[in-house]
């Protein structure tokens, strides 16, 4: 899709035209400030990886042992499944 000048003409004016000057321009200065506060955000949390300290779980006590349960091939069983 090939959009050339007069197209971009053409869509700019019927917006102007459905939400009016005023509109336009509120809703270009939201956009803006959304898109300032987005970059600042990212910009805040790359600082924060990079200035915190990393943090380990400390182990308290042993692992909870669990018993395993391992069943006997029953071989007759093995040539019924290939069947």
């Amino acid at each position: 899709m090939d959009f050339d000048f007069k197209t971009l003409l053409v869509i700019l004016v019927v917006v102007l035209i459905i939400f009016g000057g005023k509109k336009l321009r509120s809703i270009g200065d939201d956009l803006g400030h959304a898109v300032k506060g987005f970059k600042k955000a990212m910009n805040e949390g790359d600082q924060e990886e990079t200035s915190a300290p990393t943090r380990q779980i400390r182990s308290e006590g042993t692992d909870a042992e669990f018993p395993e349960k391992v069943k006997a091939a029953n071989p007759a069983e093995k040539s019924n499944r290939n069947a």
